[in-house]
């Protein structure tokens, strides 16, 4: 290994390390604010979807591609399919609508 890769691999520990340390200095004592607990209970979910949804706009050559899979993936979410069922349904209807896209 180089000496710049162990660098980096140093940098990435210590950020890790940084951010979960950070919480545990912060809130010492039990948290009793119910907003604030509520407030961390989302915030993974928050940010799950701030980073998935651009990512699924824009996986294709095509957004409307990408919006044909999502909204399939959204229907058959909402019926309760498995999370198997979901992701390939929305990944052959992108597929096939890019198929599709590139004919016209």
């Amino acid at each position: 290994m180089t000496v710049k890769i162990m660098l980096y691999i140093a940098i990435m520990a210590g950020v890790t390390y940084f951010i979960r340390v950070v919480p545990m200095m912060a809130f010492r004592k039990k948290i009793k604010s119910q907003f604030v607990k509520s407030f961390l209970f989302y915030v993974p979910y928050a940010v799950l979807g701030a980073m998935t949804f651009p990512a699924i706009f824009y996986s294709t050559g095509s957004v409307i591609s990408a919006s044909a899979g999502f909204a399939i993936a959204v229907v058959l979410a909402f019926f309760g399919k498995s999370l198997i069922i979901v992701a390939c349904a929305a990944s052959g209807l992108a597929f096939i609508a890019e198929l599709i896209l590139k004919r016209l």
